[in-house]
């Protein structure tokens, strides 16, 4: 029994009182530059796995036709470019400097195998503590489908697509 209350004391006070003192004191990593907290990565992904398989549409809202792939290479450029790079870029300096590393997503890495909706649901919504932004109040649900159609097929996409992109990079 003794234990059992020890621990409990343990668990209640002492342990969330040392969490409060370490954020408190400026002892908690908060530069981007700064090495993760342990486990910050693994339950990070773990919670937006968790959430991205509830909630992500499953039947995107637009076809992956040249039209709407053109169309999301113009927004793409306008409003996720400067973050995750065109085909054959360098990443930005913003890029370089945000932690964790935003996906190039047009260097085989990233989401191009990802289903749309699961790109859907992460343009709409944003990611906390990534700088990723949530998009529902500023685009539209078809926009954000361009978007997620263009990510997902991000290596097969038409020529005259991945022409524009590189052609647009942004500028540092």
């Amino acid at each position: 029994m003794v234990k059992f209350l020890l621990g409990l004391l343990i668990g209640l006070l002492i342990f969330p009182a040392w969490g409060y003192w370490y954020v408190r004191s400026g002892r908690m990593p908060v530069a981007t530059a700064a090495p993760p907290l342990p486990m910050e990565r693994q339950l990070a992904h773990m919670a937006l796995n968790f959430q991205i398989e509830k909630s992500a549409p499953e039947k995107p809202g637009v076809p992956a036709d040249e039209p709407n792939l053109m169309a999301g290479a113009k927004l793409y450029v306008a409003q996720c470019a400067v973050c995750h790079g065109v085909p054959a870029d360098q990443k930005s300096a913003i890029a370089k400097g945000m932690f964790p590393d935003p996906p190039q997503l047009f260097h085989l890495t990233g989401v191009t195998d990802d289903p749309p909706g699961e790109s859907f649901w992460k343009i709409q919504n944003g990611i906390r503590l990534t700088g990723m932004p949530g998009f529902k109040d500023s685009l539209t649900d078809t926009q954000m489908w361009q978007i997620a159609q263009l990510v997902a097929t991000g290596n097969k996409v038409p020529a005259s697509v991945s022409d524009f992109l590189k052609k647009n990079a942004p500028k540092d």
